[in-house]
């Protein structure tokens, strides 16, 4: 995984506000359980994908329902023994609990996605964060300001 370099701030409303502000939790599963598992936690939880922790809690990566039932269904594995592990994509997009909204924002831009995992400077996942937060925290802010 490799966190997306952004190149300015989009503004003085988030200069000081930082992403951990404004994070809203995240659930996750862990890598050593089974197919079988986190696709029944995933449908449990209504979403398609879901980040991956190992036992400290550090974000491995993500994986999809779709793409595990295509890859475990399609080859004739049996997903209540094959491991998650094999299916995580670690190529994802995540910023800082540090980093500032607006930089955050501007990651979200550049990699044109509308949500982004949240993980400390150790890689330990602790939320996310999508535009449609940023935008009811600036509008929020504007508020204040009147």
């Amino acid at each position: 995984m490799e966190q997306i370099k952004h190149y300015h701030s989009l503004g003085p409303h988030f200069e000081a506000c930082t992403v951990k502000d404004i994070i809203k939790p995240a659930e996750s599963i862990l890598n050593k359980v089974s197919v079988k598992v986190a696709l029944d936690e995933m449908q449990a939880r209504a979403v398609n994908s879901s980040p991956v922790i190992d036992q400290r809690g550090e974000l491995l990566g993500t994986v999809s329902k779709n793409k595990m039932n295509r890859e475990v269904g399609g080859f004739g594995h049996d997903p209540k023994t094959e491991p998650v592990e094999a299916h995580i994509e670690k190529n994802n997009s995540y910023c800082f609990d540090d980093q500032t909204v607006a930089a955050a924002e501007q990651m979200m831009l550049n990699a044109k996605v509308g949500e982004v995992l949240v993980v400390t400077r150790g890689k330990k996942l602790v939320g996310t964060i999508n535009t449609e937060t940023i935008a009811q925290e600036n509008r929020r802010r504007n508020a204040w300001e009147l």
